[in-house]
């Protein structure tokens, strides 16, 4: 076989082998997350009005692309059905939607919407030593976390950085919204399908998450918002939600609302 025809076939192989292929520097970039904003909560509508420091849409973002496909799964269905009784019915983009008002009502009942809000506790019952600062525990952030729950749940909070800057440096990993709020979806995805708990819970990690407390009732009237999508009849600037009514109930009832 001569040299040139040889090279021929050898070309028309690869290109063929080549079919369909696209240069490195075309190929598409992974897609990206459907989000949609839900509404904003009582008090993130209060502190627009007053001209204060609010809710910022790009948190929306990073809880909607945080969650996991379990949050989004017919297994939390029960447990959000208080809050949402449409959640099964609903597309994964209104689910994270209902899941980023969900953060933002735990947020505003947790830190009143404050990234760098801090609070050293002193009850007995929960003033414990911090397992990894070794000093006593202190809750941080929009979801009022601590540095024990980098261990706990693998959040990424640095202490050994963090210990280096003041109390309510924005730059510590710990008041960081992103590590934050990603933090707090972890915690939630334990609750609810690691553990297989309601979302209303006397043992929540959160007390505002706890029926019967005065936090869990703060909590009850910020998620009055809840996006629309989420209602078994929409009653959007008609009123409290029936189920945000069903939840207040069964709160003072003393039982999980999550239970109903």
């Amino acid at each position: 076989m001569g040299k040139t025809r040889w090279m021929g076939i050898v070309g028309w192989t690869a290109m063929w082998l080549c079919m369909g292929c696209k240069p490195a520097g075309n190929q598409s970039p992974p897609a990206q997350t459907e989000v949609k904003n839900p509404p904003p909560t009582p008090i993130a509508e209060k502190k627009e009005e007053l001209g204060k420091p609010t809710w910022d849409p790009g948190w929306d973002t990073i809880v909607e692309e945080g969650l996991p496909a379990e949050m989004l799964s017919p297994r939390v269905a029960r447990a959000v059905r208080p809050f949402c009784p449409r959640f099964n019915t609903l597309s994964d983009l209104d689910k994270r939607a209902y899941w980023a008002y969900f953060f933002q009502a735990l947020a505003g009942s947790e830190a009143g919407l404050q990234p760098t809000a801090d609070v050293r506790h002193t009850q007995p019952e929960v003033a414990v030593k911090d397992e990894v600062t070794k000093r006593r525990v202190r809750s941080e952030g929009l979801l009022q976390l601590t540095y024990m729950d980098a261990d706990r749940y693998g959040c990424d909070f640095d202490w050994e950085k963090d210990k280096q800057l003041d109390e309510k440096d924005p730059n510590k990993t710990i008041l960081q919204p992103k590590n934050n709020l990603t933090c707090g979806i972890k915690i939630l995805k334990a609750q609810l399908i690691d553990k297989g708990e309601p979302l209303a819970w006397r043992k929540s990690y959160w007390s505002t998450l706890q029926p019967g407390t005065a936090s869990y009732r703060v909590f009850v009237k910020q998620m009055a918002n809840v996006p629309d999508a989420c209602r078994a009849i929409p009653l959007r600037k008609q009123g409290t939600a029936p189920a945000v009514r069903a939840a207040t109930k069964s709160e003072a009832a003393g039982t999980p609302a999550a239970a109903h």
